[in-house]
């Protein structure tokens, strides 16, 4: 099962105030690039260097930015990245008006219908919901 993986679970690897999250993110990364049967948005690896370098509430951030920016290299190294074409760009527009999606979920979710992958892996999306040929399971259920 080819699927497109959404921000949370890039980050969740790295944040150990969830434990069973960054059990659940590892391995599904890891099952991923051994079947590679995962695909990574551009989207995902931006948002995940401004995340994971955050500062915490009263704390330091998950990484630091150096460390950020090399894990964000070692993802794309590891795992085919999809960058937006016009396509995406106007699958979007459809997907948000028709599935009132943010634009941010309904650009996810071009990616994975655009590329025809089946599954979109987030915590952001309703478990089990299906939007045309692609199907979101929260992985942290």
């Amino acid at each position: 099962m080819a699927g497109l993986v959404d921000t949370n679970v890039l980050v969740y690897r790295f944040d150990p105030r969830f434990p069973a999250k960054q059990a659940r993110a590892a391995a599904l990364l890891r099952k991923g690039l051994e079947e590679e049967s995962l695909v990574i948005p551009h989207q995902a690896l931006i948002e995940f260097i401004a995340v994971v370098s955050r500062h915490i509430a009263g704390g330091a951030p998950l990484l630091p930015l150096a460390d950020a920016r090399r894990e964000a290299e070692e993802m794309i190294a590891q795992f085919p990245v999809a960058y937006p074409t016009e396509g995406t760009l106007r699958t979007a527009l459809r997907g948000s008006a028709l599935y009132q999606l943010s634009w941010f979920d309904a650009h996810l979710w071009a990616y994975a219908d655009e590329l025809g992958l089946d599954t979109l892996w987030s915590e952001d999306f309703e478990h089990g919901r299906t939007y045309g040929r692609v199907t979101v399971i929260d992985p942290f259920r």
